[in-house]
């Protein structure tokens, strides 16, 4: 299991939650994915993650999303 930990700016919302929960958990390999409004974070776990596709997943939904380091 394979997890990715992402910073998310521009979440103002549960709407915003739970639209980047959607995108993201429809990825090829995603297992779970976890958004934190609060924190402006996101946890993504599963097999062989693309993780340009899942920071291009969330940007397509209006938000911006690097890899936390």
């Amino acid at each position: 299991m394979e997890k990715i930990e992402l910073e998310v700016r521009g979440m103002t919302c549960d709407h915003c939650v739970t639209s980047i929960r959607n995108a993201v958990q429809e990825l090829p390999g995603v297992e779970s994915a976890q958004v934190d409004l609060e924190g402006g974070s996101a946890e993504v776990e599963g097999q062989n993650l693309d993780r340009a596709a899942i920071i291009a997943a969330i940007e397509e939904e209006g938000y911006e999303a690097s890899v936390r380091s």
